[in-house]
Formats: structure tokens, sequence, C-alpha cells
């Protein structure tokens, strides 16, 4: 679907995407690596008010890390689709999980391995049916998009959804239903998006020289992005500081992607000219994605692995392989056959097995 006027720019888009879950991934497991140090040499301890990690240099790598890629995530935006960059995001969760299982001793159990796997199959299957967004180029055709009736329908929505939210429903309700914080994060995490989309049109614009600041729409996207950007934070701190992480982890990043892909959609009519086949490899690719990070989240404290299988299927491997069983599984085949050979001998054998009693003689 890529046209050969856009695909530079697609891939540039790709490649920054990409870079920024690397970066930001690898942050956290940076300052993981501080704060653990600090933790070792006695140290007073963040989470107990100290700072001594400020003078810790893998806290400050790891800082700036996640500021790399968060310059990486907002420059994607201004050369690929909305619809491709956002879902991404979740490669830096799969960064974290990974490189933590090997630099922190984290273990990473079956389930968070195949999730894992699922979140790349899923991320390359919306790379390859990544829809193409209208060519804007100026402020004055984002401009002009923002001023589209379907737009300002949608953007009037969320406002009004965002605000009974905060005002009505969060003081009720917060405390108790997860979905209230997430929801207001999510829907506002649309025009957010929108907003840096915007920023990014008008950068590549200040670099080609022309009068940008001039511009009153630069000034408002910006105030706009701080705004939306403060409530997210705001809100999402406060999902966390309720709920468990491994659930509002998975559930934000459903909520705040499908928000996206909506506006993005309205504002910017990427599914206008798709075929049915790319739709259906992108929503594919997007539930796959939604999977994977679920599994690798809400079972990540459950020791599971392969040698926890049932046993029957390591009695048919053994089968399989030609494997003879150790001593210890004859022997008990060997005396479960004699209980239920003399049960059978046994009238009172067969109805203390069927009563769910077992006599000794």
């Amino acid at each position: 679907m890529i046209e050969s006027r856009g695909k530079y720019d697609f891939y540039i888009g790709l490649v920054l995407a990409m870079s920024s879950s690397l970066f930001i991934g690898g942050s956290f497991i940076l300052k993981k690596k501080g704060l653990l140090r600090l933790a070792r040499k006695g140290s007073m301890r963040a989470g107990q008010g100290g700072h001594a990690y400020l003078k810790e240099w893998l806290w400050w790598a790891g800082l700036l890390s996640m500021g790399a890629g968060e310059v990486a995530n907002f420059a994607a935006y201004a050369f690929a689709p909305a619809t491709l960059v956002t879902p991404l995001g979740a490669l830096s969760v799969l960064v974290s999980a990974i490189l933590s299982s090997y630099f922190l001793n984290e273990k990473l159990n079956l389930h968070g391995k195949i999730g894992c796997l699922l979140s790349i199959l899923g991320s390359t299957v919306m790379v390859i049916h990544a829809p193409q967004e209208e060519e804007v180029e100026t402020l004055s055709e984002i401009s002009h998009k923002l001023g589209d009736p379907g737009f300002v329908v949608f953007a009037t929505l969320i406002v009004i959804v965002s605000l009974i939210m905060i005002f009505i429903v969060g003081p009720r309700h917060g405390q108790t239903n997860i979905l209230v914080y997430i929801t207001i994060c999510s829907v506002i995490g649309a025009l957010s998006v929108s907003c840096v989309k915007g920023l990014g049109i008008a950068i590549k614009e200040l670099f080609a020289g022309k009068a940008v600041l001039k511009h009153p729409l630069a000034w408002i996207l910006l105030l706009s992005l701080i705004a939306c950007v403060s409530t997210q934070i705001n809100y999402l701190n406060r999902a966390l500081d309720i709920f468990n992480t491994s659930i509002v982890t998975p559930i934000y990043y459903v909520f705040f992607t499908t928000s996206v892909l909506t506006c993005s959609a309205i504002l910017f009519k990427e599914w206008q000219h798709m075929a049915a086949d790319d739709i259906i490899g992108t929503l594919s690719g997007f539930i796959t994605i939604i999977v994977g990070i679920f599994l690798l989240h809400a079972f990540k404290d459950v020791n599971f692995s392969l040698s926890n299988l049932p046993v029957t299927l390591h009695k048919d491997n053994k089968g399989i392989n030609g494997c003879v069983p150790s001593t210890y599984e004859l022997f008990n085949h060997d005396e479960e056959s004699a209980t239920r050979i003399s049960d059978l001998h046994s009238p009172d054998g067969i109805s203390s097995r069927r009563n769910g009693n077992l006599s000794t003689s």
C-alpha cells in the first residue's frame, strides 16, 4: 500500500518507532540497575524518599535513554501513520521483558515467552498491512483537517466524555473501577497524538525555513499537548497507585491504541483507501499484539514452564522417544494396578472406592 512518493518517509518513521521502543525498553533496565547498585551500597532507596540515585551514572543513562526514545517516538509521528507508530510502542514492553531476563535475572516464564513471540508477529503483520495516510505536509493542511466536521464532532465527544469522567464518574467510582481512570487517559491520549502529529509537521516546516512560529496553530497545538499529557500522567499514576500494574498496563494499551486508531482514521482518512485484506491484516496484527501483551503481563508472576505441563504429555513424549520409564514410575504404576485388581476382587473395595473411601486391610 505504500506508494513510491511516501515510502521513504514511511521507512524513516518505522525505524524511528522501533528505535524508540529499544531506547525506552532499555531505559527501564538501566534505571533499575542503578537503583539496585545503590541498594547494595546501603543508600536510602527512592521508595523511601531518598535521592541518592541522582549521583548514579546508570540512572542518568537510563533517563537519557528514555529521553532519546521519546524524541524518536515524537519524530516518528511526523513521518509514519499514527496507526503504525502507536501499536509499535508495545515493543518497548517486550524489549524491557527480554532484557530483564538477561540483566536483572527476572525469570520470563512460558506465558511471557509466548507473549513476546505474539507481539513480534502482530507487529510484523501490522507493518506489512500498514495504511497510507493522506499527504499532510504543512500547518495549513493540518488546520484544514482539524476543521473537518467529522473530526470536530469526534473531538467534542472526547472532551465531553472526559469532563463527565473527571468530575462526575471519577470521584464516585474511580477508586473501585479500574476502567474509569484508564478511560480518561485513553480518550485524551487520542487528542495528544493528534497534537504530536501536528507539531511534528510544524518542526519539519521550521527546518525547511518557513515562518512556523508566527502561525497561531503551532502554539495552540503545543499548549493542547501540554494539557493533554499532564492529564494523562495524572490519571495514569492514580490508576497505577490503586490497581495492580500487571492489569493496568495491558488494559491501558488496548484502550489507548484503540482511541488513537479511531482518531487517526477520522483525521487522516487512513482507512479510506485500504483494501479488505489490509484492513483484516491490520486488525489481526493489533489483536495479536493485545493477546501477547496480556500474556506477558497477566501471568508474569506465575511460575510456569515446559516442565509444568501435564504428566501425560511427558509420558507420551517418553513413549514416542523410546525412553525407558524410571523405577519410581514403574513402582507407582504397578502399585496402582495392584490396587485396582485387589479392588475388583473385593466387593467391599468396589463400594468403598465408589463412596470415595479407601479401606486398609
